[in-house]
């Protein structure tokens, strides 16, 4: 008899709807340890990329960002420009799962 898991819960697998426009379905992660740039000192990035066209944004921020500090920046960077998404796919980051 195996044992109870005691890591992150997993999510369920769905399928993926097929990509019909640009912007529809993204995929968002984090890439973070970066060196601090700039005059606000940036130490991550958030990557954004459109399923359909593939293009991708990058916008800089801190490793130590909120999911308050992470949903703003999604709508004032992003959404302003390309519209509310269908499904969003993210590795289930905190800063994705957690509650606002």
């Amino acid at each position: 008899m195996a044992n109870k898991s005691t890591g992150k819960r997993l999510g369920n697998m769905i399928k993926i709807q097929e990509r019909r426009k640009n912007w529809e379905i993204v995929h968002m992660d984090w890439v973070t340890g970066l060196p601090p740039r700039g005059d606000r000192s940036y130490n991550a990035c958030l990557v954004i990329v459109d399923r359909f066209s593939k293009t991708p944004i990058f916008i800089p921020c801190h490793k130590s960002d909120t999911a308050t500090d992470t949903d703003l920046l999604i709508w004032n960077r992003v959404i302003s420009w390309t519209g509310i998404f269908t499904n969003i796919i993210s590795d289930r980051d905190l800063k994705f799962t957690s509650e606002l």
